[in-house]
């Protein structure tokens, strides 16, 4: 796999970890830990979050 294209906020990974280290899958890549050329690491549609901040699937 090439370094370019793995998604820079999990590394590669697929998931992320908050404070309290809870895994949950990356918001940016989708969770397959890789970002294409040309694709948005905005969501596709909006995500809800609990008092924490902590993204609720």
């Amino acid at each position: 796999m090439n370094r370019q294209n793995l998604c820079k906020a999990c590394d590669g990974s697929g998931l992320l970890m908050d404070d309290e280290e809870w895994r949950y899958t990356c918001s940016v890549c989708g969770g397959d830990g890789v970002m294409s050329m040309g694709e948005s690491p905005e969501p596709e549609k909006p995500f809800s979050v609990d008092e924490n901040n902590r993204t609720l699937e």
